[in-house]
């Protein structure tokens, strides 16, 4: 069961009330009578795994050399595209017919 603060509106009064979703909020303080008003706070929440951070997802520089030469040097190799040479293929003797 979840936890509920309460502070009262006239005497300051602070309290935590344990309450089922289904019941209803307490409207009236037990010292003075006077108004409650619910208190929210932060909820401490914990992102455990990766994906939550900027960097999850981009991929590491190879590094070549030194680290701050290496972001220079790889995106410059990367953007001219690299000589593909022509393949190579085998001409076979035709073979003989047979008539």
């Amino acid at each position: 069961m979840p936890t509920y603060s309460y502070r009262c509106t006239e005497c300051d009064n602070a309290f935590d009330v344990k309450q089922s979703f289904s019941d209803a909020t307490l409207t009236e303080c037990p010292v003075c009578g006077g108004a409650l008003r619910k208190v929210f706070s932060p909820v401490g929440v914990t992102f455990n795994g990766g994906g939550f951070y900027r960097t999850d997802s981009r991929s590491t520089p190879k590094a070549e050399g030194s680290s701050g030469s290496s972001s220079s040097s790889s995106s410059s190799s990367s953007s001219t595209p690299a000589k593909a040479e022509p393949k190579k293929t085998e001409s076979k003797p035709a073979a003989p017919s047979a008539s």
